[in-house]
């Protein structure tokens, strides 16, 4: 395998991009939690694992996952499970497992890759016929059973993200338009029915902390408590200006030192870097993720297969979300999960 790649052809572009947004990422992590190296050097590890699988991945011929597509389902299936079992519970949620020799990890995480991979795989397979009503119903099906199982934790941001890459998915394997704009024909007045129904403490399926957020943005000034965490992380971000007040500074009014967040190294991390690297930092990395998506679906389109396609899209969509998400999170474009 290793003997036979072709090195001229390694995609060093991409690896540059993911190297430079890590280092930027140890380094404002370090100043986040006021220099623990503690969390620093679990994160500096995640980085060393994370890069040599990514080394190694990248050369491994990807047509032969094909065949444990099934298999990888059913790993995922089974650690969200175990994690509702004998899961650990942090902060009234339950998402993670204690391995021995491992440590603490998040199957829902690993869910993630391993239902891109799934379906990227089954829509392959079933190309020719995604459109019949048999095989969306049977995608969905499987589907469900994960974003139920990981409701259940409960982790709402992670169902939301694994719920719009299996639609970007679908979208890419060539779903017809007529089931597109049926599926809005439906999904366009619940929401506004599930808004209204909300007002009234209505919506069975959402926690209060989950409602009252989503009220607090569409009423923001009858909910000010509940959005509370953005309106300081938005001051945070303000606050950096052009150039920022610097890494590692240590004022007492920083977003860090203030008690303003509670997850400023995790959740609000965009508060920090627009706080102390300004807006020409949050501008570089927010560029640097830009050319990582734009790459990554430069490869998608560029691939030889319907799989490899699908796999790239489902990969580079996820990226893209999670990015997304997280800085319109950070500067109350969208509610707090």
């Amino acid at each position: 395998m290793l003997l036979n790649y072709n090195f001229r052809n390694y995609n060093y572009r991409l690896f540059l991009y993911v190297l430079l947004l890590n280092i930027l990422g140890v380094l404002l992590i370090r100043s986040a939690t006021n220099q623990d190296m503690a969390v620093v050097g679990k994160q500096m590890m995640g980085i060393a694992v994370g890069l040599v699988l990514v080394i190694g991945l990248s050369l491994f011929d990807y047509h032969r996952v094909l065949s444990f597509a099934p298999v990888i389902y059913g790993i995922c299936i089974a650690g969200l499970i175990a994690v509702l079992v004998m899961g650990v519970s942090r902060g009234g949620a339950t998402r993670w497992l204690v391995l021995p020799g491992v440590g603490q990890i998040q199957p829902s995480e690993f869910a993630k890759i391993g239902l891109i991979v799934f379906f990227s795989c089954f829509f392959s397979k079933n190309q020719e016929k995604i459109n019949r009503p048999a095989v969306l119903a049977l995608g969905a099906a499987l589907y469900l059973l994960v974003f139920l199982l990981i409701y259940e934790q409960p982790d709402l941001s992670t169902d939301l993200v694994t719920m719009f890459v299996f639609l970007c998915m679908l979208f890419a394997a060539g779903i017809s338009y007529r089931w597109i704009l049926g599926g809005l024909a439906v999904v366009i007045p619940c929401s506004i029915l599930f808004v209204y129904l909300l007002q009234y403490n209505m919506v069975p399926f959402l926690h209060e902390y989950q409602a009252k957020r989503i009220l607090a943005f569409v009423n923001p000034s009858q909910y000010a408590e509940a959005n509370l965490q953005q309106k300081n992380s938005i001051m945070a971000i303000g606050s950096g200006m052009l150039h920022g007040k610097g890494l590692n500074n240590n004022t007492l009014a920083s977003v860090k030192n203030g008690n303003f967040l509670s997850e400023e190294q995790t959740d609000f991390i965009f508060a920090v870097i627009g706080e102390e690297l300004g807006f020409i930092g949050a501008l570089l990395i927010l560029t640097l993720f830009a050319l990582l998506i734009i790459r990554g679906y430069w490869i998608a389109l560029h691939s030889t297969d319907r799989y490899g396609f699908l796999v790239a899209a489902g990969i580079t969509t996820l990226l893209a979300i999670q990015v997304i998400l997280n800085v319109a999170v950070v500067t109350n474009l969208v509610p707090c999960t």
